[in-house]
């Protein structure tokens, strides 16, 4: 009886979520305001690929809790406890679904699944653990220039199947959701306590940081572009510092000021980066959207958003439930909406599904120059 009873509230929750997307999407109009969706980032926006790739230490979001919200039960790949961002942007935008996992197209690269997929929905090139440098954490994930040259590759195989004139044509009218950089910064703030510099050092240390990092984000746009993306959706970096895996290391279970400095510093650098892309690159638009400052709403005051739990994991072990990595035999909170993390990483669906309606027409303080939907609805 409880079990049902469980399954009765997931159903009932599912449903609400998605009567609120639809509300979403038919605000926007019925039709599509983008043909398709590309998707480049980490495991904020990943919807299956690193369940494709080899290796113990490959992070994967397949097995339970993960997907108990998610219409079936069942574990998708996606590190949520249902939909993330990248789904609930892409009905936002009238898409039926979240574009595929390009690993799930193409596990050798030579599926015809690929380009026909990407003609009609677009792929999704989004991993786990991957960064903006091909160093953060190598080996585990698939890093943004490998996610680029995938891109690359797929448009190979979509102008053999539908000529250059339609695809170019196509990208330039589709969307690339981007959303990076939050595990460079967790990799170098973690190096850096182990390397146990001095105050001075580390502010040089940082500097040269985040001059590779933008120096390299740049270059990832740039060569997007040249491949004929025209239309770029930016999810800037957020909260890290107040993340439960980094509250959890704080007696009091506080904010890791420091990493949300460097936070600050990245985002603060990115919108004049972006700037300059669109005067220098031919046709280049683009939405940066902040998710710091919309995460520094939601924390000062919980309540407006229906929130009573910002600090601590929803699925978990430990501390603040953050000790450990939601895992089938973990910890899970009764109330999954109430709660801003899903694990001690990851944004529960519902937060997800604030963050995407917020930054797709939500208050103009959440996006630069303009909204998604008005890029999204661009020529």
């Amino acid at each position: 009886m409880a079990m049902e009873g469980r399954r009765r509230r997931r159903l009932v929750l599912w449903l609400v979520i998605s009567a609120q997307t639809m509300l979403v999407a038919a605000a926007a109009g019925a039709k599509r305001q983008a043909p398709v969706m590309f998707v480049f980032g980490d495991s904020t926006l990943d919807v299956g690929n690193n369940n494709f790739l080899s290796g113990a230490a490959v992070p994967r979001a397949n097995k339970p809790h993960y997907g108990v919200d998610f219409p079936g039960g069942h574990p998708t790949g996606r590190f949520s406890n249902g939909d993330n961002t990248a789904d609930f942007v892409a009905k936002s935008m009238g898409l039926k679904s979240s574009p595929p996992p390009y690993l799930s197209l193409a596990p050798n690269g030579s599926s015809p699944l690929l380009a026909q997929t990407a003609l009609t929905t677009g792929v999704s090139y989004a991993s786990a653990d991957a960064g903006v440098l091909d160093s953060t954490n190598e080996g585990k994930c698939i890093p943004l220039s490998t996610q680029v040259g995938y891109f690359n590759g797929t448009k190979a195989k979509m102008v053999a199947k539908k000529g250059a004139a339609a695809v170019s044509k196509l990208l330039a009218d589709s969307v690339i959701l981007m959303g990076i950089a939050n595990n460079d910064l967790f990799v170098f703030a973690a190096a850096e306590l182990l390397r146990g510099r001095s105050a001075a050092e580390q502010k040089s240390d940082a500097a040269a940081f985040l001059t590779d990092l933008l120096s390299n984000y740049s270059a990832a746009i740039t060569d997007l572009h040249s491949i004929g993306a025209r239309k770029f959706a930016i999810i800037n970096v957020g909260l890290v510092g107040c993340v439960p895996v980094v509250r959890v290391l704080d007696a009091d279970g506080g904010c890791a000021e420091g990493l949300n400095k460097l936070a600050e510093a990245f985002d603060v650098a990115l919108g004049p980066l972006l700037a300059g892309l669109a005067d220098k690159l031919p046709g280049l638009t683009y939405s940066l959207a902040n998710s710091f400052r919309l995460t520094q709403d939601a924390f000062a005051d919980p309540k407006a958003s229906g929130y009573s739990d910002v600090a601590s994991a929803c699925c978990g072990s430990g501390r603040l439930l953050a000790e450990a990595d939601c895992l089938p035999n973990s910890t899970v909170c009764s109330d999954h909406d109430s709660h801003v993390f899903w694990d001690r990483y990851h944004p529960a669906q519902r937060a997800c599904n604030l963050t995407a309606r917020a930054f797709y027409d939500g208050p103009a303080k959440y996006t630069t120059p303009i909204n998604f939907m008005k890029l999204a609805q661009a020529s």
